[in-house]
């Protein structure tokens, strides 16, 4: 069944390459469709379009629909082209001509558009959870080891003394800044397009206060043409959000890869955590946070992909923009799952707390050492000269007993300051 049949069928070439994976994906959407048809026939009632009782045989039936979506009984068949030409046969054969009439004053454009709208609003939500969850482990992980110093490294050379505390509560500082792109996302997706129809309104009397309210958007997408424009452009959004994401993640599981490396040995993680090798039997890798950064780094390509897809198209709708689905929704699934593991694998993380022992680490005080002759009264560019010909002569002695007090430092890391920003 084809929401367009006009009595005769198209090649079945056509047909497999036009559908694609649209099946597949639209039982993730169905959810949606429905909580967006039950909106319709609501309204459809309240304007007298349908008559009191069809609009309420109808969401009755939708109802039932959406038990089936839920319990993950709810198929759609090769014979059925995609979500809502399955969801309107049921409607039809339960309910006969009534159920015929939820496609009034609605096209297939307005109806893709309002089920990803509200499909994004629900896993952007999702996804700043899982991010706060996450926020809150860093933080109480960078409380829990903010004593412990951790070599802080520029160029991939020992510079200067950084700390567990530092490293933790970096990752969670950087999750705020991510959480205002899928803020910023979110509140794109918060918008209802429903009643734009094929991009340029309907000629029916229809009530879009009443859906957008009844859907739980905070307003409308007024201009039916601009509504239809957001095809693409929430995906986008979304995709920026999600990829800023997903850099942090991916930066954090390159630094635990290392960390995890015997030359450095900062960190170690349980066994059943890490992973061994076919032929040698010491090695425990660090496979989940290899996957984690591979995925993100592939992640981080999505809004490029969507834009490859969309920025040549002119307004109006275009069967290019169906591609943009199979796109954002794995990449969906993909950052909450790197976000749940890494979350459930930073939980028994094990912080080596003797680092600094080794003496190669003892030029991260060269600073430290070099900033007290500037406090006791030695002209910077001269403490510098002489430290650098300490350290090339062998004779330098660090001073280890280091006070840092500014904010954001080792010594006054800000958490709840940090917190606090979170919760603004």
């Amino acid at each position: 069944m084809k929401l367009w049949d006009k009595g005769f069928s198209t090649d079945k070439k056509i047909d497999h390459f036009t559908v694609g994976n649209d099946r597949e994906l639209d039982l993730l959407l169905a959810k949606y469709d429905v909580i967006a048809s039950k909106a319709h026939a609501k309204m459809l009632g309240k304007i007298g379009l349908i008559t009191a009782q069809e609009a309420e045989s109808l969401v009755k039936e939708l109802n039932e629909i959406a038990k089936t979506i839920e319990k993950g009984t709810f198929v759609i068949e090769d014979s059925f082209e995609d979500m809502h030409s399955k969801i309107e046969f049921i409607l039809t054969e339960k309910l006969g001509d009534t159920g015929k009439k939820i496609h009034t004053a609605r096209s297939r454009n307005d109806q893709v558009l309002v089920a990803m709208h509200l499909y994004l609003k629900d896993e952007l939500q999702e996804i700043k959870s899982e991010v706060k969850v996450l926020f809150d482990l860093l933080l109480n992980l960078a409380e829990k080891y903010k004593g412990v110093l951790l070599p802080g490294y520029t160029h991939l050379q020992i510079a200067m003394p950084s700390s567990f505390g530092l490293w933790f509560s970096a990752y969670a500082e950087s999750l705020i800044d991510d959480l205002y792109f899928v803020d910023a996302a979110y509140k794109i997706a918060d918008q209802n397009p429903l009643g734009s129809a094929a991009g340029y309104g309907s000629s029916f009397p229809i009530d879009r206060d009443f859906t957008t309210k009844k859907m739980g958007f905070a307003t409308q997408k007024y201009n039916v043409v601009a509504a239809q424009m957001s095809r693409g452009k929430v995906e986008k959004a979304t995709a920026f959000g999600i990829s800023n994401v997903a850099a942090t993640l991916s930066k954090m599981a390159m630094d635990i890869c290392l960390y995890m490396s015997q030359n450095f040995n900062f960190i170690s993680f349980p066994d059943e955590l890490t992973t061994g090798s076919s032929i040698m039997p010491h090695k425990k890798n660090p496979d989940v946070f290899e996957l984690i950064r591979g995925k993100c780094n592939k992640l981080q390509a999505i809004p490029n992909q969507l834009i490859l897809i969309t920025n040549n198209l002119p307004s109006g709708y275009h069967r290019d923009l169906q591609l943009v689905k199979e796109v954002i929704i794995p990449a969906m699934q993909d950052i909450k799952a790197c976000l749940e593991i890494l979350t459930f694998s930073l939980k028994e993380v094990r912080v080596n707390e003797t680092i600094l022992e080794d003496p190669k680490y003892d030029y991260l005080f060269s600073v430290d050492t070099l900033n007290e002759l500037v406090l006791n009264g030695v002209p910077f560019r001269d403490a510098y000269k002489k430290m650098g010909k300490e350290i090339n002569e062998g004779t330098f002695a660090p001073k280890k007993d280091i006070k840092y007090t500014h904010q954001g430092s080792l010594g006054n890391l800000c958490l709840q300051e940090i917190r606090n920003k979170l919760i603004d």
